[in-house]
């Protein structure tokens, strides 16, 4: 359901032939506002030219900026979020309001007041979430560049779903203020492009760093949590086992490792973020039927929760982070599944409980860590032809090596330049 502001069209934002835009937008349901004309923006700069998309709980001073929920459906803002500013005095042009899951709770985006959004690569399939329609607009080239917000994993799993490249910065590297949030302990704001080098110039503006390209480098030792590959999807272990020896055949080594914690982390990350979220939106309750079905089973799910389960699952991430601080000490990156399965179909069954654990497996540990996380397009799932992706973790302070290793790892493969059927071209 896209609505435009100001009286903006899609021919207005560079992609070229306007039909052709309207149809990928209809049939992705990536973006909810065409903003045109694009926001002010500086005629110069390192993101210059470029077109990006905002996840639409990032504000927008005079486009509304929804949350995909039916309770902001009129919300205008009056002033930019701080990632916005920095963008513009970039120079990028911010031209579209982008779909999300309904106050960013949930990992299909399938629960939005804006309706469902589409995987380009296959219109049957969910997008990932909660960033949805940032990952399928990157992937159809609706825009260059996305902005989404990752909590357990709402940049990375989108990013695997839809083939393209995302990173989840550190813990308050980038500014939140004007973005809507979901958990603040562990929210954070991250950029989303097809390759590395875009990704690397924005979360530069974004942080507020000098701009750096990356310098394509091999890590010395990657680590590999074996365990985390036991009743993995037989087609995902395949690509990323793939993806590893590319690393280990230029002569990285690949060290098994034991990651603590893993085991409990869902259970510390949801007790974290569901008690947060429940008093977060305990006013909006009184008007449940206002929510989408699946955002409200989720937030009910902190229901039962204590200030004393919050500081027991505290003290827990203390420890995890502790032991990963240590791990860092021996070895660069490390590789790990993004998604544990083939990318699901919307018409999946599961109930919401199951489905979050089940995708959100191997994004929730590193929503624990402080340290950046990098999602990179490795190859295709044998069966399906659907896009699987790994993340490749890093200490603290880590994102120019992360950067880095990913723009190493694209030189010499092709997956981030694949186009989408359901494509601008």
């Amino acid at each position: 359901m896209t609505t435009r502001s100001r009286g903006a069209g899609p021919g207005r934002t560079g992609t070229g032939d306007e039909s052709r835009v309207r149809e990928v937008a209809g049939a992705t349901n990536a973006v909810v506002t065409w903003i045109d004309p694009p926001l002010p923006h500086a005629a110069e700069g390192p993101l210059a030219g470029v077109r990006v998309g905002l996840k639409d709980n990032i504000d927008t001073a005079g486009v509304r900026t929804s949350c995909g929920s039916g309770f902001f459906a009129e919300r205008v803002p009056d002033a930019d979020a701080v990632v916005v500013t920095r963008l513009a005095g970039a120079g990028a042009e911010m031209v579209a309001k982008l779909t999300m899951s309904e106050f960013a709770v949930g990992l299909t985006t399938q629960n939005s007041a804006s309706g469902p959004c589409h995987n380009p690569w296959d219109l049957s399939r969910v997008p990932g979430g909660s960033s949805g329609g940032p990952a399928a607009a990157v992937a159809a080239g609706l825009v260059d560049l996305a902005l989404g917000t990752d909590t357990g994993g709402s940049v990375r799993l989108p990013a695997a779903a839809c083939g393209v490249t995302g990173l989840r910065p550190g813990v308050g590297t980038v500014p939140s203020g004007g973005t809507f949030p979901v958990c603040e302990l562990v929210d954070t704001v991250g950029p989303l492009a097809r390759s590395v080098p875009l990704v690397a110039r924005a979360f530069a503006v974004l942080a507020g760093r000098p701009v750096r390209e990356p310098v394509p480098a091999r890590p010395r030792r990657i680590g590999l949590p074996e365990s985390w590959f036991d009743g993995l999807d037989d087609g995902v272990a395949e690509v990323v086992a793939a993806a590893g020896r590319v690393f280990a055949e230029a002569g990285t080594e690949l060290v098994p490792v034991q990651v603590g914690g893993v085991g409990a982390a869902q259970d510390v990350l949801y007790t974290i973020v569901y008690l947060e979220l429940l008093e977060l939106h305990r006013d909006r309750l009184a008007e449940p039927r206002r929510f989408q079905p699946d955002t409200l089973a989720r937030i009910h799910l902190g229901e039962g929760l204590t200030e004393g389960h919050r500081d027991e699952a505290l003290a827990i991430r203390a420890e995890y982070q502790q032991e990963l601080d240590e791990l860092f000490t021996d070895i660069d990156v490390l590789l790990t599944p993004t998604l544990p399965v083939d990318v699901p179909r919307a018409a999946g069954g599961d109930d919401v409980l199951t489905l979050t654990r089940r995708l959100g497996q191997f994004t929730a540990p590193w929503s624990l860590h402080a340290g950046p996380t990098l999602a990179l397009p490795v190859g295709r799932h044998p069966v399906s032809g659907m896009p699987v992706g790994a993340q490749l973790t890093a200490a603290v302070g880590g994102e120019d090596l992360l950067l880095d290793a990913g723009a190493w790892f694209q030189e010499r493969t092709s997956w981030h330049t694949a186009v989408p059927p359901c494509s601008v071209g």
